[in-house]
């Protein structure tokens, strides 16, 4: 396959863009719920051992 051929059938081929779409998507997740429970670990702390305490 000649060089301009092969980077024109790359530039059509996109089967693989979905796959790195759904990543970015779970690592954005991924970003957000490890940055909510970073700034909620005081928070939960406190809620467990005030359970832990009255049981």
């Amino acid at each position: 396959m000649k060089k301009k051929a092969f980077t024109g059938w790359l530039w059509r081929n996109a089967s693989g863009a979905t796959a790195i779409e759904y990543a970015m998507i779970a690592a954005g997740i991924s970003i957000v719920i490890v940055g909510a429970l970073a700034l909620m670990s005081g928070s939960l702390t406190n809620i467990f051992n005030t359970v832990s305490s009255s049981l």
